[in-house]
Parts: C-alpha cells; structure tokens; sequence
C-alpha cells in the first residue's frame, strides 16, 4: 500500500507532463492552419469542420479553386490519420504516454521536414502549394491520431474541448482535463498569431514554427520514459 502511495504523486507528475506536451502540440496546430490559410489556398490543415463548410461553398458557388484545396486538405487530413491511427494504437499498457504516441509523432515530424524542406523551393507555384497542403493537412491528421490515443483530448480540433470547458465551468462540474483543455485553446490562438506574424515579417521561417513543438515533445517524450510510474505502469 505504501508502495502505491508514493507512486501517485509520480503519476500526476506524469500526467501534468503528458498534458502540458499536448498544450505545446496546439501551438504547433495552430501555426499549421494559419500556414493553410493565409500561403495555402484559404482552407485549414486541421479545422475539418471548416473544410466541409468551404467544400459546400465552393459547389454552391461553382468555385473549382475552392473546391479543389478544401478537397485536398480533407483529403491529406484524412491519409494522415489513416496512417497514424494504427501506429498510435499499438500495444496495451497503461502509461500515460504510450510509445507508440512518440512513433506516430516521428512520423509527423517526417511530414514537417518534408514540408520545411520544400516550402521555400515550391510554395510560389501552384503545384507546388497543392503539394505542401497535402502534406501539411496528412501531419496534422497524424498528429490528431496520436493524440487521440491519450485519451479524451485533442490539440488540433478544439470545438469539443471548448464546449467541455464551458460545460464544466456553467455546470460547475470538476474536471481533471480543465486545465489541459484551456491551455490547449490558448496555446492554439498563441501559435496562430505567432504564424500570422512570421508570414508577414519572415515567411521562410514560418515552417519551423509547425516543427518545433513536435520536436520538443519528442524530446521529452524520450525524458518521460526514464519516469519510475511510467515504467511501472508499462
């Protein structure tokens, strides 16, 4: 009994890791659907709900631009979490950070730096644009795929996790996630303004902006299995 006592205070530890690591990925998001927006065709890389409005715009409107990028993103969103979802799924255990999560960030981070790679070579031609869409929208599908794998959190579609702030604050209803969830609505706005700001003043770094929350959590992901509880729990 005292054995998991004291192992407890290590799992929230944990826990407010795991968390805090999902806050940093909404940053990451948040710059990744600037990106799409304002260099990419006006459409998002994670806001799905958005793709599907603009789609039914563009077939009211007869817009085949419109059509084709929101299709696009849909379509790369959708390979992305059709890839990540069975790599985040592997393996059982209870740990608060999954190995596989880690596997299926390294793929995003693959899709990043091919995306970093190219944006400065192609991101003038339409092709080019199509082509780093795609890429662009199947990172942020792994990503959600990995994420999901945590459990009931996201850091890229933040419809749900604002309707279960509010829903916890009017119903005054304790929730473990609260603090996560409006760190992850934050740090979403917080990446988002720091893309548009990097588009106007230094649009070739606007890239990393993306990349490096996905390798600070893969770094302290790797940190995070050094922890006794996660150990235990593995």
């Amino acid at each position: 009994m005292s054995g998991d006592r004291a192992a407890r205070p290590r799992r929230a530890a944990s826990t407010g890791t795991r968390d805090s690591l999902v806050v940093l990925l909404a940053v990451g998001a948040g710059a990744a659907d600037v990106t799409a927006f304002l260099a990419l065709g006006q459409v998002f890389s994670t806001v799905i709900t958005g793709n599907l409005v603009l789609l039914g715009l563009a077939a009211a409107t007869g817009s085949a631009a419109k059509a084709l990028h929101s299709g696009l993103a849909l379509a790369g969103y959708s390979a992305g979490v059709l890839i990540g979802a069975p790599v985040a799924a592997r393996g059982g255990g209870r740990r608060v950070w999954p190995r596989p999560v880690t596997a299926a960030l390294c793929l995003e981070l693959c899709l990043l730096v091919a995306f970093a790679a190219a944006w400065e070579s192609v991101r003038e031609y339409h092709s080019g644009r199509i082509a780093l869409l795609v890429l662009l929208a199947a990172a942020m599908g792994v990503q959600s795929a990995a994420v999901r794998r945590l459990g009931n959190m996201s850091a890229t579609y933040l419809t749900g996790t604002l309707t279960g702030v509010l829903t916890s604050l009017v119903t005054r209803s304790s929730s473990d996630g609260r603090s996560r969830d409006v760190g992850v609505i934050v740090a979403a706005v917080a990446g988002a303004a720091a893309g548009a700001a990097a588009i106007r003043a230094a649009p070739a770094w606007l890239p990393v902006l993306s990349l490096l929350p996905v390798c600070a959590v893969l770094v302290a992901a790797a940190l995070l299995e050094w922890d006794p509880a996660e150990a235990a729990a593995g």
